[in-house]
């Protein structure tokens, strides 16, 4: 094959990938509603894998403090073998469920928690273990994997199965499988913020501006959630702190820092309950 040629192959097989996740959206939503449940009762989404599994739950649960405010540990990633294991393989660590037994105690899991196992081949013995201990300790259970009737699939309240099909090069479940997992951590994570009212409209109003660019676009955030003029926003966002959800809530209630803080604490952090003028409360269903 010519690179063009291989190129296109590739492409073409990516563009099947949605369409897999596609098929498997009632899954997805309901365990994105189990996701939701466990955060509003204090506790965790645990992603769990092995190999590009677990540094694809890894990499999402460290993306969720500065996307959406949360505490690093109310989202976390455990990967077989280790944090090293990101960068260096463990070999031989996914084949030991004694491994995700001690990581998940490690962290004190449980009944309040959802597990989220993840396993391309969908037999991956770390993940298995985990979720079978996960179900001991009481914990909600989600499987996500990329073969039909999957070994994970037996373990876990909600099976996720995305049928990618053979890979371009045989066997690389870092390709086709490794992005449809990551899709559904996409999902799973960022609907249970929706649901969370961590965000307004589309926008990502507890992101932490810890740069000139993410302080540039709190400041751009504020102006089109509230229609306020830019000298209006900046006192907003330094009476706030920075904190986009705050200024927000200020500017659309007119109150001060302390009252709007206070608004979206009694609001348990819905950003649309805390920004309605009238004080009113809105269906979960509506949050975002």
């Amino acid at each position: 094959m010519t690179v063009a040629d291989l190129l296109a192959v590739m492409n073409a097989e990516d563009q099947s990938v949605a369409l897999a996740v596609r098929a498997a959206l009632p899954a997805v939503a309901a365990a994105v509603e189990a996701v939701t449940a466990s955060l509003r009762r204090g506790g965790r989404l645990v992603y769990l894998g092995a190999g590009t599994s677990g540094r694809i739950g890894l990499l999402d649960a460290v993306e969720c403090p500065p996307t959406f405010g949360t505490a690093p540990e109310q989202v976390v990633g455990l990967l077989s073998g280790g944090p090293g294991a990101f960068v260096l393989a463990v070999e031989g660590a996914e084949d030991e469920p004694a491994r995700a037994v001690a990581d998940l105690d490690a962290i004190e899991l449980d009944d309040r928690d959802t597990v989220v196992g993840l396993a391309a081949s969908g037999r991956t013995p770390y993940v298995v273990g985990g979720l079978r201990h996960a179900a001991a300790r009481g914990a909600a259970t989600v499987s996500v994997a990329c073969n039909a009737d999957a070994a994970v699939s037996r373990c876990a309240d909600i099976p996720i199965e995305v049928l990618t099909g053979p890979e371009v090069l045989t066997g690389s479940t870092r390709l086709k499988a490794g992005t449809a997992q990551k899709m559904v951590c996409n999902m799973l994570s960022t609907a249970a913020m929706v649901r969370l009212g961590k965000v307004y409209g589309n926008l990502m109003v507890d992101l932490r501006a810890t740069n000139d660019k993410l302080v540039d676009r709190a400041r751009r955030m504020v102006a089109e959630a509230t229609g306020a003029a830019p000298d209006a926003v900046a006192r907003a966002l330094d009476a706030a702190d920075g904190h986009a959800k705050t200024a927000i809530v200020m500017l659309l209630t007119g109150t001060d820092a302390e009252e709007a803080a206070h608004r979206i604490a009694s609001a348990h952090g819905d950003t649309r309950t805390a920004a309605d003028p009238n004080g009113g409360r809105v269906d979960s269903a509506d949050h975002g």
